[in-house]
């Protein structure tokens, strides 16, 4: 997980270097990281999946790349652990949507 911290850190200083850190608000990098996703989204607009990945690969490596930045972003202008929080969330999920039972 030191790799998500370290990705972290490069995020952080790039953003430092720029002083782009008063923009860099929760409520805009909420919508950062929606609008991203809605851009992603339009890769796969009216044709299969197969046919998406095909014809936008790099734009979807593009477009799933900036929504990950934005969520690191967000999780580290909020002092969030990534780790911490999905580890929660995978408990809280296996509890609503538990195993089903295998019937003999």
């Amino acid at each position: 997980m030191s790799e998500i911290k370290d990705l972290m850190t490069k995020l952080d200083q790039f953003i430092e270097d720029r002083n782009w850190g008063p923009y860099q608000t929760p409520k805009d990098l909420a919508l950062s990281i929606s609008i991203e996703a809605a851009e992603l989204l339009e890769d796969f607009q009216w044709i299969s999946s197969e046919e998406a990945l095909q014809k936008n690969e790099e734009n979807i490596r593009e477009e799933i790349a900036d929504v990950l930045i934005y969520s690191l972003m967000f999780c580290s202008k909020l002092d969030l652990d990534v780790k911490e929080i999905i580890e929660e969330k995978m408990v809280k999920n296996a509890r609503k949507y538990p195993v089903p039972v295998e019937r003999t």
